[in-house]
């Protein structure tokens, strides 16, 4: 039976590794490196701490490590020493033993088993990482094992080209590749972390590192199956704004990052904008605010063309210019003032390039247009390479995604249509169909900053 004034100690001590991982999620300051160099100082101290332990280190530590009195007390020993060591971003083998020496001693250790796969998932050997993971969940449900079983499964999918749309920092690593030959994989990948994150919840409605991943598989989840269901786009805001529910989660600034990634996807301009202004302020370490000054640089650009160079003269030549374009029979051609917010399914909108607007993002392209009405648009459009479309070229847009654009922003008012599209088989150029050889991939990436 363990002596109480034996365990205290101990606790003391947990508690000491619990605020050193309080300390690595939330303490962001300019520079990284003085992050890095509090995180070393706090760890020294908090290894002090277990190390001066006077019932613990004088009556079951002895110069030789096989003397120490007890298996189960050298295991949460072993087990705190390597959580301490394994706070920082990078791999350390030191904190691998003390971890594997914990798990050793005491196999039902499941937070042991925790964090030593985090630890190795560092080294990049994931299929042991994983092995480590599902070795916790044999000793009974952890809300702490479900997230990270689920971000450990989506690292697993990092293997795939890049290219595209980027969602910035999650936990440990969140990277997606939509790409045919890997779509059934990747849809079970996701659905498994969907659940995951969901059980995760049960255990604890309230802990907001559980909804913001969950925010993150539905998003994943949303271009895995199509990009058509936007109903996860919402559940994936919806969980977003759970997490910052929650009072731990308002100092993560990936927290705001994704969930602005997410709406300026949805061209949310000003969600997004006002969501990657919080996160810098958080964390000005982040790119946020460099991915403020992209939005504004393109809704600038968008503005500029718009007052500048629409003519009534040109608008109505370019109108004049589109031909009749056959469709399948089960869309119906309609002019942009037709179409309804959000996703139209089933109908097709004519429009002629006049302009292609350059911006800081790899992806999506974005293009002016004017349809049979002269009524000119912002066309985004995602998996196309950038010599496909051209000024001049007349496109057939198919199953649009419509916003009315209508924002303040710094004093600036900014107004305009836009039309959505996120596969290359939903634009026909010049009336013919785009080949597989014309396109690219989309992908999401969301690292961690241990």
């Amino acid at each position: 039976m363990s002596n109480p004034n034996e365990e205290e100690p101990l606790s003391k001590a947990a508690g000491a590794a619990e605020d050193l991982y309080h300390l690595r999620d939330t303490y962001f300051p300019p520079n990284p490196d003085d992050r890095i160099s509090k995180l070393q100082h706090e760890s020294d101290l908090a290894l002090k701490l277990l190390d001066s332990i006077p019932q613990f280190v004088n009556k079951i530590l002895s110069p030789v490590p096989e003397q120490r009195k007890s298996p189960m007390q050298r295991a949460t020993f072993e087990y705190l020493r390597g959580k301490m060591l394994d706070v920082f971003p990078d791999y350390r083998k030191e904190a691998e033993d003390h971890l594997s020496k914990a798990v050793k001693l005491n196999p039902s250790l499941a937070d042991a088993w925790l964090c030593l796969g985090n630890c190795i998932w560092k080294k990049g050997d994931l299929t042991t990482a994983k092995n480590c993971l599902s070795l916790a969940l044999d000793k009974g449900p952890n809300k702490r094992f479900f997230v990270s079983y689920q971000c450990l499964k989506e690292k697993c999918l990092k293997n795939w080209r890049e290219c595209g749309l980027f969602l910035p920092r999650g936990t440990i690593c969140y990277e997606l590749m939509i790409a045919a030959n890997c779509m059934e994989n990747q849809a079970e990948l996701v659905e498994e972390s969907i659940q995951h994150a969901k059980e995760a919840i049960t255990l604890d409605v309230q802990d907001g590192n559980s909804w913001y991943n969950l925010g993150n598989a539905c998003l994943t989840s949303f271009f895995v199956t199509g990009a058509w269901d936007h109903t996860k786009l919402l559940h994936s805001l919806k969980a977003y704004q759970n997490a910052e529910k929650d009072e731990r989660m308002k100092s993560n600034p990936d927290l705001y990052f994704n969930s602005a990634t997410v709406n300026k996807y949805l061209e949310n301009y000003l969600r997004a904008l006002s969501g990657f202004e919080a996160a810098a302020l958080k964390d000005p370490g982040l790119n946020a605010a460099e991915e403020v000054q992209k939005i504004v640089n393109l809704l600038d650009k968008v503005d500029n063309l718009l007052k500048g160079h629409v003519r009534a003269k040109r608008m109505a030549s370019l109108a004049s210019s589109l031909v009749a374009v056959d469709l399948k029979s089960s869309y119906r051609r309609v002019t942009i003032d037709l179409l309804s917010e959000g996703p139209n399914r089933a109908l097709a909108v004519d429009g002629k390039v006049f302009f292609f607007v350059r911006s800081e993002s790899v992806a999506p392209l974005y293009y002016l247009l004017c349809d049979s009405n002269q009524s000119c648009f912002v066309l985004s459009i995602y998996g196309v390479r950038t010599d496909v479309i051209k000024e001049g070229d007349q496109l057939t847009l198919l199953d649009p995604y419509f916003r009315n654009v209508d924002l303040s922003w710094k004093e600036k008012h900014y107004q305009f249509k836009s039309i959505r599209l996120d596969f290359y088989e939903q634009v026909l150029v010049n009336g013919k169909a785009l080949t597989p050889q014309q396109a690219v991939s989309t992908s999401i990436y969301a690292q961690h900053k241990p």
